[in-house]
């Protein structure tokens, strides 16, 4: 605990440990005022490094580029490979892991050790991994690097611990999963095949041993060759020279034939009593054309044969399909007797398994579903119901069903906002789906007793909102909204507005949710802002519309020739923006009304009629921005919404609107530069806009570049902004100002971290994050014309001055609106009392305090207007603004007030007055002992500042990074405290304490940044955090020392212990008599002491990190040691149990037989031979 005592006196302040930067003041114009009277604040922080370290939770959604699939029987958990070397293990609902190879090279094949909690990994990098289950955080046991030859195929039998590795050249290597170690048995491909055979077989493509005899392995090349290898005898029982090239290849449980798919898109049956040709060829979809010919089919990639006790054998098999057939979606065929079932999937299929009851290859398979992983879906098909109904997925795998845009998280919720959330979401539920229980049931999973309500929001680019229950460190989706519902669809040939849209109009780009109020506000990227207010039940409404002008007009920008010399501004109101209501036009005092305004419309056209809405959330109120003079209008940059104010505002790179929702009007729309009035801290030149030059921003494939340092041109020639920033190519008439949504999944777009003076550029990462051009005040740049050639050079070309400030500023760069918060503070410095207030911060590192003045009486607030004095105090920092937050005289935060909810759509009961609830969190009602006065914590993209106020002293500052610039930043609640979480673009994680601004935590967390985790970030109370790690996964990390102390509790189990389940027993008479083909000692064959060592210089052992002792390190703990080794010991005593029962049992049938013997010989021992 350290306490810190700060003296304010004028504009100097001292701190005997004030390490982390000179505290300056930050005044109106930057003149010395007249301070307060000398007043001391004592801040008891108890936060310290140690309560701060990062780690990933849990990673949440479908598996990016999935390449691998696997299924274990017994423990029932699956397991999916991805391109970029991750590893997902499911079983049930809670126990979702997520493993990663170093190497990041994809996953080829996944093999488990089935019920022995392992898993091995073959990757393109031609490594195999042996992955330890039995800890909750997996980790490498083994690798082994193979030097010479490519892997292609993997086959480990059931219940042994040699893995058969097929090879590129076509050979076959043999590894002790134990020691992970190359056998030195190898069977060459030219011993393989005849030595008449004068080509290459090609790679290896199937490695199975026969359910028969387990000593003969059948090796399946491309080429179309197969053979059965005789393992004891080093030899080929059989070659099999097939035209076709083959895919696949699957055993009937009897081991007397096989299937093969192949190239074609036939299957072959071949049967081991006669291999010179195919007991059956099928062309499953192909169908005899006019000419007699088969028409040409798609290869059949796999082939599964599977046989049922009671009914005809399945084959299930992907591809197949013919080819004259355009468009035809991927599907995956059943075939069951002859009957033939094909169902079309959404994506291509990547790989499918069928689920079968026993895990021994020699007995009915008996299957009663199968798991089809495409590239975008997981999809389990019931097989034991005739019609094939599907399972429900239990996984939140449809994240990315609509890619995401934007994200948000709140933790520690309201109780009841879950429960209500899932009650209506439930109605709204597919049907359809097969009753029985998921099948991917093993692992264990408890509530953790570290567990609150949390909710995660996305937003998509058709314009849907999803909440999802994130609590417990999982998640489930609870209500699904779509914002496209309020807008008409736009039909062809209806001019302008047509024009506007295309693919994505309804994208979203930021999301404002107040959890006590249950108010929501949504922000789409065609300039319109969605106000939704929440209810149980369903109404007739008519969506209320506001149309707002907050743009500059071309003929109010005053050129050279007007005023060439003159550095001073023309009157306020020349250029300011002006709001425009649906069926009225008032322009803004002193503003000048354009010629025309027949291109005054929205980009979307709201429904004008009366529309049903059902429970949950429902329209309010929507705001578009206008076009103005053939000009999109830009996009929103930022936005807030107070519920007990009734109060809207946001912001773009032109300026400041706000509206009172109440009332359904707008109470405010100004330009950035007008908001300072006489306070503006900048010389600005006045000049009109350069007309015959483009924009200077960076481009779409430029690097991740500040979000805040664009250059937004008032005159015509601008580039019309997309979500995914600007176009290479200047807007023609008539092309629409933006094009299909980018999502922040699909932002690839890699971030350097360091240039030539250490600075980061900024532009394309801002301009992506916000969609608009702005400009900072702390970057100088060069402006010329831009074409094709000189992209490359352009991307790395700007500079950043080190100066903090910027003496002028051109007239055609626009201050944009950077971030905005409503809250009770003090307007002016003379307030003696809190006031409402709205906080502005803007690209240029200003932040403006706006005090408003709204009616307390609940009849009067519905019709007297809320007055806003824009002549409010003005601070200073570097860099763009990017969060407000605000502390007591103790340091506890202060929240913004709220109303309560109550639902508007009740049932009006006469004896209840129907009053708004108002819950206030006012600075001077918690510190009688500190006097009046709170704390304003302020973060831009570069430092971080404490403000003491109503005096305007800036107690504390540091500068956050002089490198790179931060992405995002909040003030959140951590061990019943509160810090500065900060989010940079070159990676790094770090925590400041508050008020002091001490450096808690910095981790270089991320070496690169790119798009989509810059646009997705978002920090949450309790240590927490989240981004999309790819564009269909969202990942939740934690920068809390206790939560990663508890996390081991957290997560779930993968392996329980589940005794093997027995053989079937082959009767008496086979077992005695030497009929038991099965044992087959692969130790004796593969050993060293039979097979010899491989060579050294064919593969590598690589120890892994997570050996015995790893292991015990990662496992949880002495108490999970001891349960471990007491069930062990459970296990063991019951296998003692059961073998003295058996052995009791042979001891009494042993007995029987004797008697019987005996009674046998007593009765015929005085018979004659002739007498039987």
């Amino acid at each position: 605990m350290k306490k810190f005592r700060k003296v304010l006196d004028g504009l100097t302040t001292s701190s005997p440990g004030a390490t982390v930067g000179s505290p300056s003041c930050g005044s109106a114009a930057g003149t010395p005022t007249a301070a307060p009277t000398p007043k001391e604040i004592d801040v008891q922080e108890t936060l310290v490094s140690e309560n701060f370290q990062l780690c990933k939770t849990v990673r949440h959604g479908f598996p990016y580029q999935p390449t691998a699939l696997a299924f274990d029987p017994v423990q029932k958990i699956l397991a999916i490979g991805s391109r970029s070397g991750g590893v997902r293990i499911l079983g049930r609902p809670g126990v979702d892991c997520y493993c990663q190879h170093e190497s990041g090279a994809a996953v080829l094949q996944l093999q488990f050790l089935i019920n022995e909690g392992a898993l091995v990994s073959a990757c393109a990098d031609d490594t195999l991994h042996l992955w330890n289950l039995r800890q909750r955080r997996p980790a490498i046991l083994h690798s082994l690097k193979f030097n010479r030859e490519r892997i292609t195929f993997c086959h480990l039998p059931f219940q042994s611990k040699w893995l058969y590795v097929g090879t590129e050249r076509g050979n076959t290597h043999i590894v002790n999963i134990e020691s992970f170690v190359l056998s030195g048995y190898v069977i060459m491909w030219n011993k393989a095949i005849e030595l008449s055979t004068k080509t290459h077989p090609g790679p290896v493509v199937h490695l199975s041993d026969s359910p028969k005899d387990e000593g003969k392995l059948l090796i399946g090349f491309e080429s179309g060759t197969i053979v059965q290898w005789d393992l004891r005898g080093k030899k080929a029982d059989f070659r099999i020279y097939y035209d076709e090239a083959i895919h696949s290849v699957s055993w009937h449980h009897e081991g007397k034939q096989f299937m093969c798919s192949h190239s074609d898109g036939s299957l072959t049956l071949w049967n081991l009593r006669n291999t010179t040709k195919p007991f059956q060829v099928t062309f499953p979809h192909g169908k005899i054309q006019k000419d007699a010919r088969k028409e040409s089919c798609k290869p059949i990639l796999k082939v599964e044969y599977k046989t049922c006790r009671n009914s005809e054998p399945f084959v299930i098999f992907s591809g197949g399909l013919s080819y004259d057939k355009a468009g035809r979606r991927p599907a995956l065929t059943i075939m069951h007797g002859k009957a033939i079932t094909v169902l079309e999937m959404d994506y291509p299929i990547v790989e499918f398994m069928v689920l079968c009851e026993t895990p021994y290859n020699n007995e009915v398979q008996e299957p009663y579903a199968v798991v089809v992983l495409l590239e975008k879906d997981l999809i389990v098909v019931d097989l034991t119901q005739s019609n094939y109904p599907v399972f429900e997925n239990p996984y939140p795998m449809d994240i990315h069903e609509s890619p995401v845009t934007c994200t948000a998280y709140f933790a520690d919720c309201p109780p009841d906002i879950i429960p209500i959330l899932y009650s209506i979401g439930a109605k709204h539920k597919k049907t359809g789906y097969s009753q029985k229980e998921w099948p991917i049931s093993g692992g264990t999973w408890t509530l953790g007793s570290h567990t609150y309500p949390e909710i995660i929001i996305t937003g998509h680019a058709d314009g849907s909102i999803k909440f999802w229950d994130a609590s417990a460190i999982t998640l489930q989706m609870l209500y699904k909204m779509k914002t496209s519902k309020v807008f008409e669809k736009p039909k062809p040939g209806e001019g302008r507005a047509a024009e506007l849209v295309e693919e994505d109009p309804f994208a979203i780009q930021m999301v404002s949710w107040c959890p006590q109020s249950r108010m929501f506000c949504v922000v789409g990227i065609s300039a319109h802002i969605i106000l939704y207010r929440f209810s149980k039940y369903d109404a007739n409404t008519q969506i209320v519309s506001l149309e707002v002008r907050l743009q500059c007009d071309s003929d109010d920008v005053i050129s050279p020739s007007e005023n060439e010399n003159n550095p001073s501004f023309s009157e306020p109101g020349s250029h300011s923006p002006q709001p425009h209501h649906q069926h009225q036009h008032p322009a803004s005092p002193g503003s000048r009304t354009p010629e025309g305004i027949k291109d005054s419309i929205p980009c979307l056209k709201v429904k004008d009629r009366a529309v049903r809405v059902p429970p949950g959330y429902q329209s309010e109120l929507v705001i578009q921005l206008l076009w103005v003079d053939g000009e999109p209008p830009q996009q929103i940059t930022s936005l807030d919404i107070n519920s007990a104010y009734g109060l809207l505002a946001f912001g773009n790179c032109y300026g400041l609107a706000v509206v009172d929702y109440l009332q359904k009007t707008v109470i405010l729309c100004m330009s950035t530069l007008d908001l300072y009035g006489s306070t503006d801290p900048y010389q600005r030149l006045t000049r009109s806009p350069r007309r015959n030059r483009q924009s200077t921003s960076d481009h779409v494939n430029g690097h991740c570049t500040s979000p805040t340092s664009q250059p937004c041109s008032a005159g015509k020639p601008r580039i019309p902004m997309g979500p995914e920033g600007p176009r290479l190519t200047r807007r023609g008439p008539g092309r629409p100002p933006f094009r299909k949504a980018q999502s922040a999944a699909c932002m690839e777009i890699s971030l350097p971290v360091s240039h030539t003076e250490g600075h980061a550029s900024r532009r394309a990462m801002l301009q992506q994050l916000h969609g608009v051009t702005m400009y900072s005040h702390d970057e100088h740049h060069s402006t010329t014309s831009y074409c094709w050639s000189d992209r490359e050079s352009r991307e790395n070309s700007f500079t950043r001055s080190r100066s903090s400030s910027v003496s002028s500023i051109d007239r055609d760069t626009k201050e944009a609106v950077t971030t905005l918060q409503f809250g009770e503070s003090y307007g002016r410095k003379n307030d003696v009392l809190p006031t409402p207030c709205l906080w502005v911060g803007t690209s240029l590192g200003v932040v403006l305090l706006i005090p408003m003045s709204i009616p307390t009486d609940q009849e009067e607030r519905m019709e007297e207007p809320v007055t806003m004095g824009v002549s409010g105090a003005v601070l200073m920092l570097k860099g763009s603004v990017l969060r407000f937050s605000f502390l007591d005289c103790m340091g506890a935060l202060i929240q913004p007030p709220y109303e309560v909810w109550r639902d508007h759509n009740a049932p009006e009961d006469p004896d209840r007055l129907r009053r708004r609830k108002l819950v206030h969190f006012s600075p001077s009602s918690s510190q009688d002992a500190c006097g009046d006065g709170h704390l304003a914590v302020v973060c831009s993209e570069r430092q971080a500042k404490v403000f003491l106020m109503p005096s305007q002293s800036c107690l504390f500052v540091h500068n956050i990074t002089e490198s790179s610039f931060v992405l995002r930043a909040d003030v959140v609640s951590v061990c019943n405290s509160v810090c500065l979480a900060c989010f940079c673009a070159n990676g790094h994680v770090m925590t400041l304490s508050l008020p002091s601004l001490r450096p808690l935590m910095d981790v270089n967390y991320l070496p690169l940044t790119d798009m989509r985790i810059a646009r997705t970030f978002y920090f949450t109370n309790g240590g927490q955090a989240l981004y999309l790690s790819s564009p269909t996964e969202v990942q939740r990390i934690t920068y809390s020392q206790e939560m990663c102390d508890n996390l081991q509790e957290m997560l779930g189990e993968l392996f329980t212990p589940i005794e093997t389940p027995e053989a079937q027993n082959r009767g008496f008479l086979k077992g005695f008599f030497g009929g038991n083909a099965h044992t087959f000692d692969r130790e004796e064959l593969f050993g060293e002491a039979a097979a010899g060592k491989a060579s050294r210089s064919l593969a590598q052992h690589i120890p892994g990190q997570g050996g015995v002792e790893g292991m015990k390190v990662a496992a949880s703990g002495v108490v999970g040691e001891l349960a471990r080794a007491r069930i062990a010991l459970d296990e063991r005593g019951q296998r003692l149990g059961e073998l003295e029962e058996r052995t009791a049992l042979m001891m009494t049938s042993a007995e029987a037989f004797s008697k019987h013997a005996h009674e046998l010989m007593l009765k015929c021992k005085d018979k004659k031979w002739y007498q039987f």
